[in-house]
């Protein structure tokens, strides 16, 4: 009887040291995912040409060119970019996401590595130079439309 009830005992056993590497491994696994804060750093910089315009990131002052900023999510940003003697730009940035950013890849990198990756996204602008219409042209162009309107009366 003794030996029938040994088999037991040890299937009890096993189960048990089962059981407990099970929730050692799901407590470690918690355990890092809590004090992980992340390990993908996200980083855009814009440039102009010329050098020190205004920066708007969806609306947001960032500084003056160059500028960096970091982000949280990957989209397609509004950038505007405002300097004096030059047309104001304003861009619809699509902001790329790389592949290890793609779901669930990005629940591994996000929160699992034991390193820091940068992920850096730069953009460089040519700002145009704005052109300064002589008074004389544009009281010239007016008198047209205001010609053009009585006519077609």
């Amino acid at each position: 009887m003794s030996d029938s009830s040994q088999p037991e005992i040890s299937g009890i056993r096993y189960e048990t040291t089962v059981n407990t590497k099970r929730s050692f491994l799901l407590a470690l696994l918690v355990l890092l995912a809590i004090t992980q804060t992340g390990c993908v750093h996200r980083r855009m910089t814009i440039r102009s040409i010329p050098a020190g315009a205004l920066v708007k990131v969806d609306g947001d002052e960032i500084g003056y060119t160059p500028v960096s900023v970091d982000f949280t999510y990957y989209a397609t940003r509004e950038i505007t970019l405002t300097k004096d003697g030059y047309e104001t730009q304003t861009v619809m940035q699509k902001v790329k996401t790389p592949w290890y950013q793609v779901f669930p890849l990005d629940a591994v990198s996000d929160n699992l590595l034991p390193f820091e990756v940068t992920n850096r996204h730069e953009f460089t602008y040519q700002l145009q130079p704005k052109v300064v219409v002589p008074t004389e042209e544009l009281l010239n162009r007016g008198n047209m439309l205001r010609s053009e309107t009585q006519i077609g009366q």
